[in-house]
This record gives C-alpha cells, structure tokens and sequence, in this order.
C-alpha cells in the first residue's frame, strides 16, 4: 500500500516537472510569433505605399497645382498648404489616442481604422485635384478636401506605423519588416512621381510670356494675353491631374486590401498590462519626457525639414531656376528611382556600422549636392547626375527615421516597466512634429515667393523669386541639417544600449512564457 502512495507521489511529482504537452505548444507558439515570413513582410510594407504615393504627389505638385492650375493667388495658397499640414498634424496625437483606446476586435486593433478610412480617403484625394468652377469657392473647396484627406489619411498611416510594434516581437525581424517597408514606400515616391509627373507632363503646362516689369497683379489685369490657346491647354492639364489622381486612388485601395489580407495583427504582451488612458497633455509629458525620444524626434525633425524644403520647392526650382520646364518631372523620376535602389544600401550599413553612423553618413551626404545644384551652370545631364546622387542621401531620409523610432519605444519599456500599451501614441506624436514642420516649410516657401513677387502662370520669374528658390532647396536645408546632426550628438541609444535593451525585453518574454507554461501545468495536473 505504501508502495502504491509512493510510486502516485512520484507521478504526480514527475507531472509538475515535465512540461505538459499544451505548455510545450505554448511556448512554441510564444517563441514562433516573433518569426515573419517574407510573404508577410511584404504585405505589410505594401501597406505603406499609399501614404508615399499621394504624398510625395502632395509635397511635388500640389504647390505648383494651386499657383499654376488652380490659379491661385501665392498668399492663398500660402494659407491652404500651411492650414492643411497643421491640421493634419493636430490630427494625430489625436487618433492616436483613439487607437490606442480601441478596443481589440478579432481583425486586431490597428486594422479596422486602415480599413474603413481607405474609402473616404481615396474620395477626398480624387476631389483635391478637381477645379470648381466657382472662383470664390475655390479657397474653401480645397481647404475643406485638403484638411479632410489629411485627416483620413491620418487615420489610416498612424496605426499603420504602430504596426510595426504588433507583427513581430524580435527587434530583427522588426528591423527587416521596416527595410521591407522603406523600400516599398520609396518605390511608392517613386510610383507618386512616375504617374504624377509622366500624366501631368504629357500636357503642356500653359505659361504666359511676360516682361520683367510685369507682375502678378498686372497679368491678372490682362487676361487677353494668349487667351485662346493657353485656355485650351490649361484645360488640359487640370483634365490630366484629374487622371493622375484616378490612377492613384485605385493604387491605394489595391494596398490597402493586399495589408488587410495579408498580415495578421499580433495581441501583443502591453496590451495585457495596458495603462489608463491619458489626456492629451499628459501623453506630449509622457514622450518628450522620455530623453533618447525626444532627441530623436528633434534631430529627426530638423533633418526632415530639410527635405520638405527641397522637396516642396524642387519642381518650381527646376522649371524656373534651371529652365527645365519640361523636364522636370523627369529629374524628380530619376532622384526616386535612385532613392529605391539605395535602400537595401543603407540597410545593409546600419546593420554593419550602427544606425546612428548611418545618420550622419546619409544626411551629410545630399550637402554637396545642394552646393552643385546652385553654383553649377544648367546643364540636364549635369542635373541629372546630380538628382541621381542626390537620391542616395533621400533613401537614408526615408529609412532611418522609421528604423530607428522602435529603438526608442523599446527603452521607455525598459525604464518604464509600469506603463505599457502607448505605442499608437509615440508613432503619433512622431507623424504630429513631422507633419507639422511639413506644414511649416510649405507655407513658409509659398510665402516667401508671393514676397518675392511670383507670376502666376509665367513662362520667367523675376530675379528675387530666382534668388529665394535657391535659398529654399539649398542654404536652408542644409543650414537645418547641420542643427539636427548636432541634436544627435547627444542621442544616447547607440548600438551596445539597443542590444542591451533588447536582451532585457527578451527576458522579461521568456519569464512571461514560463508563468504562461506554469500556470498551464498546473491547470492540467
């Protein structure tokens, strides 16, 4: 009897410590969710298209679409392009607190908001690039569109960045999804600008040949300059922007389905111990008051801005300045298309040398570019030489930022074990200071070329509006430039900090599998 009770002791004992089989299955399926297969990370960086195509669209054309075609007056399209990007960024801190006060649904928290906002998106978009034919509308038409696309937009671009937090818990697969990612977006720029530019460029952008005396308010007083022939192609044009934006509406909904069908939303481990939701001020306490990330938004936004400029003022540069009228848009083809194909570039270098000498090589790089382009004469091979060497340093722009702000959101984990489940809001807060600083070099170019004195529709500017592109796509940018590599000298997370960070994060995910492990053996036995 005796040896009964010892040999059942001995079993239950054995039982407690031998794994059961549902404890092994669990801990496979803990450790085999952080794995991505090359199938999903592309769908997912697919999803990241949309925001590239239309904005790059946005940020090339939509300046020169409102003084050139809309025939806009500089001040007021000074004030729509400003007013929008403003909107645009109060709007994301704002839905990221709605994302990150939603509720989980079997498609996953980020996915219902990329969902439902595609099609009212694609509708505001197509309706930017229609002309009312009511000329006291027009202001209120696009500000209305503008606003409400960027908003939408917002609602499909800001969970599509906390994302990156939720398909993956491995920094390295997390790391190679965004270079999935980046990629992909850089193709979309290229995409934008291909169709933008090749539709729009088929129609010959009408001008009006003026004297240097004449200016902006005297062609307003003299609309029988060339009347009947620029009407019929200013027609033209605004019938091809119409196009362009039909073609890259579809684009966006083919993306956003091929995202919604094939990646799968992981519930990750923060929302089990998500804090209570925060106020508005509370969340821009909680993020810029984390040290690494609020220096790695500053450099980020100075170095940002930079681009904006050159990338909002490149088309009127090129066809003004350099007198590559009809050129330009093929300038603008060749700096993508080389920002595409230095991606894998310069993913491969941050993991070699280490991301934040990557900052500094990629962002240093596109300085003596911006030199040449000034100071050397005009030259179209020499411009497009330049463009393409240009696109090296916007590849290193594009993927950097996005590589490097999972690094951050891992070390407030680590220091802040206690509040989990805010990544929504430091994507957001991130889209907010970029998107505003986007705003800001908007509306700061179009106004400085209404001082300047620009001709609505001419053919030549006068030299001070020749004189103040330059400073846009060249002495200002590379001033901003210099101010965010020296916010990044202090930036703390090198590469033995980020690997230390993560072998913490993976600790605390091995000690939460083995009480997820125990916890089932014990419900078993």
């Amino acid at each position: 009897m005796a040896r009964g009770e010892g040999a059942e002791q001995y079993s239950n004992t054995s039982l407690l410590q031998k794994p059961s089989p549902d404890g092994i299955k669990l801990a496979a399926k803990r450790e085999s969710r952080g794995r991505l297969s090359v199938c999903s990370k592309l769908c997912y960086a697919i999803g990241g298209a949309p925001y590239q195509i239309t904005g790059c669209a946005i940020g090339f054309f939509l300046q020169i679409y409102l003084l050139d075609v809309a025939l806009l007056d500089p001040f007021y399209a000074s004030i729509i392009l400003f007013v929008g990007r403003a909107w645009d960024a109060i709007t994301d801190p704002t839905v990221g607190f709605l994302v990150s006060r939603s509720p989980w649904t079997r498609f996953g928290r980020m996915m219902p908001w990329i969902v439902l906002s595609t099609p009212f998106a694609v509708l505001c978009y197509f309706l930017i690039w229609y002309v009312p034919s009511v000329d006291q509308g027009k202001i209120v038409w696009y500000l209305i569109f503008y606003c409400s696309f960027q908003t939408l937009q917002t609602c499909f671009h800001v969970p599509y960045s906390a994302l990156t937090m939720f398909i993956s818990t491995e920094q390295k697969e997390r790391d190679s999804a965004t270079a999935y990612r980046m990629t992909v977006e850089v193709l979309g720029t290229l995409i934008g600008t291909a169709v933008q530019g090749q539709i729009v460029g088929m129609a010959n952008a009408p001008c009006i040949s003026t004297g240097k005396d004449l200016n902006s308010t005297d062609l307003q007083g003299a609309p029988e300059v060339n009347i009947t022939e620029p009407h019929v192609s200013l027609e033209h044009l605004r019938n091809a922007y119409m196009i362009a934006s039909g073609v890259i509406c579809s684009i966006y909904v083919v993306c956003a389905m091929v995202l919604f069908l094939g990646v799968k939303e992981q519930k990750a481990d923060s929302y089990e111990v998500l804090t209570e939701p925060m106020s508005f001020f509370q969340g821009i306490r909680m993020v810029m008051g984390h040290g690494p990330y609020a220096k790695l938004v500053m450099g980020f936004l100075f170095t940002s801005l930079a681009f904006m400029f050159l990338e909002g003022n490149f088309a009127l540069f090129c066809s003004y300045t350099l007198g590559f009228r009809n050129d330009f848009q093929n300038i603008l083809l060749v700096i993508m298309l080389s920002a595409t194909l230095a991606i894998p570039f310069w993913q491969w270098f941050l993991t070699k040398f280490g991301k934040k000498t990557a900052v500094y090589i990629g962002t240093t790089s596109v300085v003596p570019f911006l030199v040449s382009v000034v100071f050397v004469p005009s030259n179209l091979i020499v411009t497009y030489v330049v463009s393409f060497a240009a696109g090296v340093s916007v590849a290193a722009a594009f993927l950097l930022p996005w590589s490097m702000l999972p690094d951050a959101v891992d070390d407030f984990k680590v220091q802040n074990p206690e509040s989990q489940g805010h990544e929504a809001i430091f994507y957001s807060f991130y889209v907010f200071f970029t998107k505003f600083a986007s705003g800001v070099s908007l509306g700061v170019s179009t106004l400085s070329l209404d001082f300047a004195g620009y001709v609505t529709r001419g053919c030549t500017q006068p030299a001070e509006v020749d004189l103040t592109l330059k400073i846009l796509v060249s002495a200002a940018p590379i001033v901003l430039i210099i101010i965010g590599l020296l916010i990044f000298i202090s930036y703390p997370i090198n590469e033995e900090k980020r690997q230390g960070n993560r072998k913490i994060l993976n600790e605390q995910r091995e000690n939460e599998i083995d009480s997820e492990t125990d916890s089932t053996e014990l419900n078993v036995v």
